[in-house]
């Protein structure tokens, strides 16, 4: 009996035996292997960068790289930083000029321009300056048309009443600007030719109906 019963153990016994001894099958190829350390192994995707390989730093992940995409020190420069000749050329040319005084060839073209007749409006200017500086009353009359512009809105009608009110007319204040006052810096528009800051106003009229004769006065003194 017991020769009988070893055989018959031996032979349950030997597929197990042999189930243990088997090698172990071998990993996939695209399977790194695992790391206690890190967790399970991933599979790396064809295309994707090996481990030894530099990854982008722009913060993207690897499916968002693709041919072509700028490279992170290509981008533009941090603010602060040296700026390129073409940026300097723009900011150079956006840049205005300085402005300039007007030269006195500019005053008499300003004046051809809005009034006409710039060498008259220059022979009267300096002809009541003189008479104003002088204190020649009679000159200055000359150089004034009536009804005269004065101060506050008021009127003086002639000759006689301009003279009686001289000194309230032509006030000291009034007097320093005019003898200030010089021709290549007066003010031009299309009210005249103004003397300080609005003292005294010259204009011309018409003396025909072309316009082709005028005369130029001083029109307002306030």
């Amino acid at each position: 009996m017991r020769l009988t019963r070893t055989p018959l153990l031996l032979a349950l016994a030997s597929p197990l035996w042999l189930a243990a001894c088997s090698p172990s099958a071998p990993p996939p190829a695209d399977t790194a292997a695992a790391d206690p350390a890190q967790g399970p192994a991933t599979a790396i995707p064809e295309g994707r960068p090996t481990p030894g390989d530099t990854v982008p730093s722009s913060g993207l992940s690897p499916d968002a790289v693709t041919a072509g995409s700028p490279a992170p020190d290509a981008a533009a420069p941090a603010s602060g930083g040296a700026t390129t000749p073409a940026a300097d050329a723009t900011a150079t040319a956006a840049t205005p000029a300085a402005p300039t005084s007007a030269g006195t060839s500019d005053v008499r073209q300003r004046i051809d321009q809005v009034l006409g007749d710039a060498a008259q409006y220059e022979a009267v200017f300096n002809a009541f300056q003189k008479a104003v500086n002088g204190g020649d009353r009679a000159a200055v009359v000359e150089e004034v048309r009536f009804p005269l512009n004065i101060a506050n809105g008021a009127k003086i009608t002639g000759p006689g009443e301009f003279q009686r009110n001289y000194e309230r007319i032509l006030t000291p204040a009034v007097r320093k600007a005019i003898a200030a006052q010089k021709f290549d810096d007066v003010m031009v528009n299309q009210q005249g030719v103004m003397i300080g800051d609005g003292q005294v106003w010259l204009n011309g009229t018409c003396l025909d109906a072309a316009c082709s004769r005028t005369e130029v006065k001083v029109v307002t003194i306030q």
